[in-house]
């Protein structure tokens, strides 16, 4: 299974987790490899040339099979070059700095942030942060600086060492941070409180009115890959998520889980071309753009 960002980011974690759930189905371990690089175009132009003998999977969020393809001249079709499997879990994102920021809540960073432009910087490690950096910066009128990263890890531990003043991450990873008191949250990026962190405020109530995003993940196959293959493998990956420590794992890690009944390729299907015609449109009027 080629996930296409680093090892211990968000969608690593998620992947790992539901890996191990298939293995009493398939009869075999499902080893993760991480395929980083360039938002995941990379990992995932790398399964959409593997072989479509079901030995090769894609395991991918939001921003990879959803908006890189309205910010990169993919070499590939999102939707056409796949054969899709299931969706996993969704999150909300979570807006964090390191624990010693001076701010103690939201009201609080919008005034440090737009007396200290030059020091607003904002790590990014995907087209999804991206666009939550220029949601923030639309909807408050504060310029961050974006520093780019390589994978959602390194952008979270350049906010705990300071070196960026915030970032966007999700529960997998935010979670552990937050519990050992290295960040502190300012408010998660759905309309409804996430149940991990159900102490937190959403972005909403907390003043910046209408703010909503939420990540989701999914496998994918080559295309081509045969239907039986493709059920097999959907059959195992729907009696992980049905395994109660599987769930717990996930729960653990700020993940809520698809009910069973739309864990199946027609409604991973019909999700992406949907998520595809509400996010293209706004990805591209944000003038989100790779340097």
């Amino acid at each position: 299974m080629i996930v296409p960002f680093s090892a211990g980011g968000p969608t690593d974690v998620v992947a790992r987790i539901v890996a191990e759930g298939m293995k009493a189905s398939l009869g075999q371990t499902v080893i993760i490899e991480d395929v980083a690089g360039a938002d995941g175009t990379i990992g995932v132009g790398r399964a959409v040339r593997a072989a479509p003998d079901g030995y090769t999977l894609s395991a991918g969020q939001l921003g990879t099979h959803v908006l890189n393809g309205a910010v990169y001249s993919l070499p590939y079709d999102l939707v056409k070059d796949f054969e899709p499997i299931s969706l996993l879990g969704s999150n909300a994102y979570v807006l964090v700095t390191n624990s010693a920021f001076p701010a103690k809540d939201l009201k609080g960073l919008l005034a440090w942030a737009k007396a200290n432009e030059d020091k607003a910087a904002i790590g990014v490690a995907s087209t999804t942060q991206r666009l939550l950096a220029s949601y923030f910066q639309t909807m408050t009128g504060i310029k961050l600086l974006l520093v780019p990263y390589r994978g959602a890890a390194p952008a979270l531990q350049a906010a705990v060492a300071g070196e960026v003043a915030m970032v966007f991450d999700q529960p997998s990873t935010t979670l552990q941070q937050l519990r050992a008191g290295n960040t502190r949250a300012y408010g998660v990026t759905s309309k409804m409180r996430a149940a991990s962190l159900p102490e937190i405020p959403t972005l909403d109530e907390a003043g910046l009115t209408g703010f909503d995003l939420t990540v989701w993940n999914a496998v994918w196959a080559p295309r081509g890959t045969p239907k039986e293959i493709i059920a097999k493998v959907n059959a195992a990956v729907a009696a992980s998520l049905a395994d109660p420590a599987i769930r717990e794992k996930l729960a653990a890690v700020g993940q809520e889980v698809f009910p069973q009944a739309q864990l199946t390729p027609e409604v991973l299907a019909a999700y992406q071309k949907a998520e595809i015609e509400k996010w293209w449109p706004i990805v591209k009027a944000a003038g989100i753009k790779v340097e």
